[in-house]
């Protein structure tokens, strides 16, 4: 559901009800944030970020938490993906629509097997930044500044190139903004169309070996909706899609200025995407992002990792969602083909007895992720299936549910992960690694991912 206009801003106020103000987060530790050498000029960029218009609308991010709540109570499916970093070269109109095409392929698949609506989230607009290891790289003896994503530096190894740039604040709004109104222009112009899913093909795949099956549904469902239509007439909303987005809120100084107060609604809204999250590495509960996003009024998801124990994740959700309001709070779990049957039962089996209400999405992604022997950063197809397997089994033995997926994806051909429909082998990764930080799924991966999840969840029985 993305929307051309924003609402009028109002001047922001204090909170005061909650004692919270969108700057609250000052007064905490604050992780994973760059280190920028001139205060003024970084009070220069945050101040002209501000002043622009918003990115999304409040009615936008309402009517996705509705949808989520739905999602928590089984009646929708989330689909999650996009790029791990987003670059500012990457803002072009083939990239875009390629990634779109991925999702609405991947949601049709999911649609069609699972005889539910599903959510559609992209993980682009806004996805500029990263986490690090460290926050310093060294390469021959010289030291600089990690690269965190084009929000901050550039990933050149200069001394220029690395300094935190305080301008790059408002060319990622800028970026962001181009990127989101074409994905409008896309799906208000029907690209989504279901009477057309011809729009969603990739030319690079037509002799994927997945491209058979999928046009047989593709066929299945044009002649049903056909069938539909000949009996009804013209059935309205097949022609559009709704469509949100999000990214990891990790740069506290851009997420700050995109908080706004709007009419006719209380409390503080983050304008930049519709469903920010909370990464692995800062979900700290006295740290400063827990403290900044307690206080917005956005859907919001947190990472949960392999070492999280139901002693902290408990006080997490307190902290975040103390209301219990439906469709507030998700929670993504990324454990990792191996630790996943340790880690995640308790998880499940504490948030359950204690009657908390979130939305369980599985991130088989980011705890699979190996460096090969020739210094590439890839993961493995059967560990992300794997770890998928186990969390449909998992939540399916513990009463529970699993309500969706998050995953690194492009429409793009590269060779990043191994495995898969074209059985990719480390030696492939050399024919088209594009990724700056983490592997992406391809296409094909994709597209097979998404009838995994179904021929999986058809087969598990449902909470």
């Amino acid at each position: 559901m993305l929307m051309t206009n924003a609402i009028p801003l109002t001047q922001a106020t204090t909170d005061a009800s909650a004692g919270w103000t969108p700057a609250s987060w000052k007064q905490r530790e604050a992780l994973q944030q760059p280190l920028y050498e001139d205060a003024a000029e970084l009070d220069r960029a945050i101040g002209q970020l501000a002043a622009l218009p918003p990115l999304v609308t409040s009615w936008e991010v309402l009517a996705l938490k509705q949808a989520l709540a739905e999602a928590q109570e089984g009646q929708r499916f989330l689909l999650q993906g996009g790029d791990c970093a987003e670059s500012f070269a990457d803002c072009s109109s083939p990239i875009i629509s390629n990634r779109l095409k991925v999702l609405l392929q991947m949601s049709l698949v999911l649609v069609h097997g699972l005889q539910k609506p599903v959510l559609r989230v992209g993980r682009f607009a806004g996805q500029y930044a990263k986490p690090r290891s460290t926050d310093t790289e060294t390469r021959d003896g010289v030291t600089l500044p990690s690269f965190r994503g084009d929000l901050v530096n550039s990933p050149e190894f200069t001394p220029q190139a690395r300094r935190a740039d305080p301008q790059r604040l408002i060319q990622a709004h800028a970026h962001s903004a181009l990127t989101m109104n074409f994905v409008r222009a896309l799906i208000d112009g029907g690209f989504a169309d279901l009477h057309h899913p011809e729009y969603w093909d990739l030319a690079w795949v037509e002799h994927s070996p997945l491209a058979a099956e999928y046009r047989r549904m593709v066929t299945a469902i044009g002649d049903s909706l056909r069938f539909m239509e000949t009996l009804a007439g013209p059935i309205a909303g097949f022609s559009k899609v709704d469509f949100f987005t999000s990214h990891e809120a990790l740069l506290l100084h851009y997420e700050e200025a995109v908080t706004r107060q709007v009419p006719r609604h209380h409390g503080w809204f983050n304008l930049s995407t519709h469903f920010p999250w909370i990464g692995m590495r800062t979900a700290a509960l006295d740290g400063a992002h827990v403290e900044y996003f307690r206080g917005i009024r956005n859907p919001i998801a947190v990472k949960v990792g392999p070492s999280v124990t139901p002693d902290q994740l408990l006080p997490l959700i307190e902290a975040l969602n103390p209301d219990d309001e439906p469709g507030r709070l998700t929670l993504i779990h990324r454990m990792g083909n191996g630790p996943i049957g340790r880690a995640l039962p308790p998880l499940l089996d504490a948030v359950k007895r204690e009657g908390r209400r979130v939305l369980w999405v599985a991130d088989p992604m980011h705890g699979n992720t190996e460096t090969t022997s020739n210094g590439y950063k890839t993961r493995r197809f059967d560990n992300i299936r794997g770890e998928l397997d186990q969390a449909f089994d998992i939540h399916a033995a513990a009463g529970t549910r699993l309500g969706g997926v998050h995953l690194e994806l492009t429409g793009e051909d590269v060779t990043e992960c191994m495995g898969g429909a074209r059985d990719l082998s480390e030696a492939d990764l050399d024919r088209a690694y594009k990724s700056m930080v983490d592997p992406r799924l391809n296409y094909e991966q994709s597209l097979e991912l998404a009838m995994l999840i179904v021929r999986k969840s058809v087969g598990t029985p449902k909470a």
